[in-house]
C-alpha cells in the first residue's frame, strides 16, 4: 500500500484549494460591487468584505483540517462562526502526488506556522487594478519559509470574455515552483519593480543608487515576485518598513523554491516563528538572479535609516 502523504504535501495540497476558493469570493465580492471598504490606518491601509471573508474561508478550513498548525492572517477579526460557504474541504490531487523532501517528512502540525495574507494588493482591488492582486498562503518551519501558494484571481482578465480567469501558482523548497513559465529578466538589464502607494524619498533614493534601466510600480508584494519569476523584473526594492511577514512568506517560498532570493535591505533573511514581530521593518531586497549586484549597490545612507 502507498504510504499516506506527508503532513507538509497534504497541508500545501489544501492550501492551494483553499487559495482556489478565495479567488472566487473575490471575484464575487468585486461583481457584487459593495466592496464595504474600511479604512484601517489611513487611505492606504484599507480592508474591503474581500479580505474579511477570504481570511474567514482560508483560516477555518485549514485550522478544520490541521487544528494544531498556527494560523496567522493579516486582519483582525471577530472569531464569529464561520458559515459552511465559506469552508473549503478539497484539496490538489497533483501536489499530494509530489514527493515531500526528506528534511520535511517528520514535520508535526504543532511546528509549522501559516502566514495568510486573504488579499495582497487591497489598494488596488478597489481602484480596479486587478492583475496586482493577490492571495498568499505561507508555511513557514524553523523560523524558515519553507512552501507557499499564490493565486491571482484576475489572471488573464484583459484577454477577453471567454478568457479563463485567474492561476494558482505553488511551491515547496526542494520540489520547485509550478503553474507558471519561470523565466529570467533581460540579461544585463537593471529593471526595478517597486511599490505604487507607498513611495517615499527613501524608496528613491535606494532606486537611483541602482542605476535602474527602468522602474515598474506596482501593488503588491506576491505581485512583484511574480515580475520577478516570469522574467519582468530583475530586482525588487522596497526601502522602506510596511511589509509584513504574510506579505513575505508565500512569494518567498516560491522564489526560493527558483533559486532566487529575498531578504531585507540589510541582506538579513526574513523569520516566519509564531512569536515574531509581524513587520519586515528594514525593508525587501529580492531577485531571481544576481542578487549580490542589487546587494552590493544599497547605499549605506539608506540602510543606517532602516533599523531590523
Amino acid at each position: 500500500s502507498m504510504a499516506s502523504p506527508a503532513l507538509l504535501m497534504r497541508v500545501v495540497a489544501s492550501a492551494y484549494s483553499a487559495a482556489e476558493k478565495a479567488a472566487t469570493i473575490v471575484r464575487n465580492v468585486m461583481a457584487a460591487g459593495d466592496l464595504g471598504i474600511v479604512e484601517k490606518t489611513g487611505a492606504n491601509d484599507l480592508q474591503t468584505k474581500a479580505d474579511r471573508l477570504v481570511q474567514m474561508s482560508i483560516c477555518a478550513s485549514l485550522a478544520q483540517k490541521f487544528p494544531k498548525v498556527t494560523i496567522i492572517g493579516e486582519e483582525e477579526l471577530p472569531s464569529d462562526e464561520v458559515t459552511e460557504e465559506l469552508i473549503e474541504d478539497g484539496h490538489c490531487e497533483e501536489i499530494l502526488k509530489k514527493t515531500c523532501p526528506a528534511q520535511y517528512t517528520g514535520i508535526k502540525e504543532e511546528e509549522l506556522v501559516i502566514w495568510v495574507d486573504p488579499l495582497d494588493g487591497t489598494k488596488e482591488y478597489t481602484e480596479g487594478l486587478l492583475d496586482h492582486v493577490t492571495v498568499l498562503i505561507g508555511i513557514a518551519y524553523g523560523g524558515k519559509a519553507i512552501a507557499g501558494v499564490i493565486n491571482q484571481p484576475y489572471y488573464n482578465y484583459e484577454a477577453g470574455p471567454d478568457a479563463v480567469l485567474g492561476r494558482t501558482i505553488w511551491g515547496v523548497l526542494g520540489i520547485g515552483a509550478f503553474g507558471f513559465q519561470l523565466t529570467e529578466a533581460p540579461a544585463g538589464k537593471h529593471i526595478i519593480v517597486t511599490t505604487r502607494s507607498h513611495s517615499s524619498a527613501l524608496v528613491n533614493e535606494c532606486i537611483s543608487a541602482l542605476n535602474p534601466d527602468s522602474v515598474i510600480r506596482v501593488g503588491g508584494a506576491g505581485n512583484k515576485v511574480i515580475q520577478l519569476i516570469e522574467g519582468k523584473a530583475s530586482a525588487y526594492v522596497f526601502a522602506s518598513p510596511g511589509c509584513k511577514k504574510w506579505d513575505t512568506c508565500a512569494p518567498e517560498a516560491i522564489l526560493h523554491a527558483v533559486g532566487g532570493k529575498i531578504t531585507d535591505i540589510h541582506g538579513n533573511s526574513f523569520q516566519y516563528n509564531k512569536e515574531v514581530k509581524h513587520m519586515n521593518s528594514a525593508g525587501v531586497l529580492a531577485a531571481l538572479r544576481n542578487y549580490d549586484y542589487y546587494a552590493s549597490r544599497i547605499p549605506n545612507t539608506v540602510k543606517q535609516s532602516l533599523v531590523p
